[in-house]
Order: C-alpha cells, then structure tokens, then sequence
C-alpha cells in the first residue's frame, strides 16, 4: 500500500499550460497530456477516466503506471529507460528534455489480476531549442565570420608584404647589373 503512493514529487495538481510558456499535446484518447514548457523540461499529466470504464473497486485494483519513452536521436531511435510509477501519482516530471528531438511517451496503467491492463496512451511531442542554446550558435556563426575575416586580412597583409615590398626592381637588381 506504501509503494501505491510513492511518486517522485508531489502532484501538480489544477496546472494549466499557459500558451505563452507552455505547449499542451494529447494523446489520441485524451488520456495523457505533455505540457512542453520553456525552459525544457516536459510535465506529463494523466487521468484515468478516458481509459475506459472503471473497476467495481478501482483503489484495490490499480497498482500504478508504466511509463516507456523513446526518442528520436539523428540516425537513429532511442528507447529511454521504463519508470514504474504509484497508483497515487497523476503526474510526472522530465526535467531535462533534449531540444529539437522528437519524443514519444506511453503511459499505461498497471491492475492486480485478472483484470487486463487497458492499451497504453502515448503522446508525441518535440522540444523547442533553449534560447541559451540559440545564443550560442549565433555566437558561433559570428566567430566564425571573425576568424575567416582575419585570415583574409593575414593573407592580403601577406601578399602586399611579398609582392610591394620584395627587392626585385629595387637594389638588388641594380647592383647586379653594375657588376
């Protein structure tokens, strides 16, 4: 009964996605939302009553969810690691969601037998870049321009050093012909 209420924090309970922080998807059957904030990180909410009718007892029977996620990665799919979370736990928190990757989580709920577990309700969603992340790149992109331009800069000094300023017309070529 102990492990039935264990979650990883308390809930969120009555949490809206505001649209200017927060972006909501659903699952096909309403089940499972993932709010996408702004900062990364990713608040899953669930309900049990879009899966299905309930058990005569449902406290007796639910003993908690299964929580599976993969993601897609460059070249190829990640699986994440399983979370097995209390039948008390209506939310759950990924912290640090990897930006511009696409993820899909599937939540499905765990019933003492005989009664079968209902089919998993998944969402997928992307996580925007942090801006943090966006700055750095701009930098990047910046630098880069520097550093080219600077080794046009070396090159042209290079060159004027070479050609305007060798002996070859000079008094070098004078002495010689004196000789």
């Amino acid at each position: 009964a102990a492990g039935a209420r264990l979650c990883f924090r308390p809930p969120a309970r009555g949490f809206q996605c505001a649209a200017r922080g927060c972006r909501a998807h659903r699952s096909a059957g309403g089940a499972l939302v993932a709010n996408v904030l702004r900062n990364g990180s990713v608040l899953l909410q669930w309900g049990l009553r879009h899966w299905g009718p309930p058990p005569p007892r449902p406290s007796a029977s639910l003993r908690g969810f299964a929580l599976n996620c993969s993601w897609d990665g460059t070249y190829t799919r990640f699986p994440c690691d399983s979370v097995e979370l209390g039948a008390a736990c209506r939310d759950y928190l990924l912290a640090e969601a990897h930006g511009s990757v696409r993820y899909r989580l599937c939540l499905q709920p765990r019933y003492a037998p005989p009664r079968p577990a209902p089919p998993a309700q998944c969402v997928e969603f992307r996580v925007e870049p942090a801006a943090m992340r966006d700055i750095v790149v701009a930098m990047t992109a910046v630098g880069g321009s520097i550093c080219v331009m600077l080794v046009f800069i070396c090159l042209l000094v290079a060159y004027i050093t070479e050609n305007l300023m060798s002996p070859r017309g000079g008094r070098g070529a004078g002495a010689a012909r004196r000789a």
